[in-house]
């Protein structure tokens, strides 16, 4: 879903962008947007993001699960 953005930027930078923009044949829209992707991306994940899925559920009927039912129950 496209949400609409209202930024403020020096003029002269504006004119440039849109030369730029169309001499490679897309909208400043979507220059922009590719610009804003670029930034995120480069972000380091989060430590949830990095560990989300890493770990499974322990068996019951395995030694480890076993060992620590030993010790801690």
């Amino acid at each position: 879903m496209k949400t609409k953005l209202t930024i403020t930027a020096d003029s002269d930078v504006v004119r440039a962008a849109k030369r730029y923009a169309h001499g490679r044949g897309v909208s400043l829209s979507s220059l922009i947007e590719a610009s804003l992707k670029e930034r995120v991306e480069d972000e380091d994940p989060s430590f949830t993001e990095r560990w989300r899925g890493q770990f499974r559920a322990a068996s019951r009927d395995g030694p480890r699960y076993k060992a620590l039912v030993r010790k801690y129950v």
